[in-house]
């Protein structure tokens, strides 16, 4: 099973659903990709507005 990006909030889910948001709203469609281990000292994750440990894409389609 491939893993999809949410479009809402960028996070890589191997589910149908995102378990963050919720959305079901998933693409298989994305690029770049992102491990924020620290995102309160982040400046990436501040950038992309994450508060929250976890793999992300950084562009989704």
């Amino acid at each position: 099973m491939s893993e999809k990006a949410c479009t809402n909030c960028h996070f890589l889910a191997k589910e149908n659903a995102c378990p963050k948001c919720k959305s079901s709203s998933l693409s298989e469609d994305y690029g770049g990709l992102v491990v924020l281990f620290d995102p309160e000292n982040s400046a990436i994750a501040k950038a992309m507005g994450v508060k929250e440990k976890g793999r992300y894409a950084l562009k989704v389609r």
